[in-house]
């Protein structure tokens, strides 16, 4: 099973790799620079090759490993600075990710701050197409969102919308996050509603888009709207919950990140091994 967590890259990208190999992980998911500022310091030639060489020395396949957009842009909004920052955000990530090597970049939609889904959604497909004029071959993942008031995304219908009119395709995907998928009102707190769940998203977006999951149970309740992740199987969803969506993402192949807290509850190696316990 490919499966994981987000990992620091504090003292150096290259850093994230010991990170992951310490936490035992087969896949992980970084930011590319610190995700609560608009500029990036440039990467380096040696810390680029650094975690180049980690990652392949790790073991963990490269095709496991994902960054994440910082939080500050926002895809979708109408107030004009604001989304031209974003954009210039998203482009320079997606060419941050092709110096590393890292297949994927996970997107949050964003919110359109009151001027409607429709206009919203134009200025994220903009956005999107130019990050596909980067001249590399990063693929693009668009995270599902909570349904906090003025999101767009929450629905896997209008996320696989979204999804059919970017081009070309295959520079975009999905990355499903099952505390946002939950609390927006999809169940998955057994077998069954996991299937009901995963069956609805192929036929909106397609089983050969998903990508990336991310794995976080949730401290909200099911249609709460609460994007609070919670510790595997120990929140809102549940262990059986949690243990069906990790055997689907595991029948599928597809990496499994978890973006869980660390408190006195639980860490990131406990996380991980409750995750692999489920599909045990």
């Amino acid at each position: 099973m490919r499966i994981g967590c987000h990992v620091s890259i504090a003292g150096g990208i290259d850093r994230a790799v010991d990170n992951a190999v310490e936490r035992g992980c087969t896949a992980f998911q970084i930011f590319t620079r610190s995700p609560r500022m608009w500029r990036a310091k440039e990467i380096g030639a040696a810390e680029r090759d650094a975690y180049r060489a980690k990652l392949d020395a790790s073991g963990i396949d490269r095709s496991a490993t994902c960054a994440h957009m910082p939080y500050l842009p926002n895809l979708a909004s109408g107030e004009p600075d604001a989304y031209r920052r974003s954009v210039a955000v998203l482009v320079e990530e997606v060419g941050r990710c092709g110096e590393l090597g890292v297949p994927y970049l996970v997107t949050h939609l964003g919110s359109h701050l009151g001027e409607g889904e429709e206009a919203g959604i134009a200025r994220l497909v903009a956005a999107y197409g130019e990050a596909a004029a980067v001249d590399n071959r990063v693929r693009v993942l668009l995270e599902n969102t909570a349904g906090q008031k003025n999101s767009v995304g929450s629905d896997f219908g209008q996320l696989g919308s979204i999804l059919r009119q970017l081009e070309p395709a295959d520079r975009f995907g999905v990355c499903i996050d099952t505390c946002h998928a939950f609390v927006h009102g999809y169940d998955l707190r057994t077998e069954k509603a996991v299937g009901e769940a995963f069956a609805e998203l192929d036929g909106a977006v397609g089983a050969e888009n998903l990508r990336m999951l991310h794995l976080n149970d949730a401290k909200g309740g099911l249609g709460s709207k609460l994007d609070r992740h919670h510790h595997v199987g120990l929140g809102g969803i549940g262990e059986e919950g949690m243990r069906a969506v990790v055997r689907e993402a595991h029948g599928r192949d597809v990496p499994v990140i978890l973006e869980t807290p660390i408190d006195g509850e639980r860490d990131d190696f406990g996380n991980i091994r409750a995750a692999r316990g489920l599909l045990e």
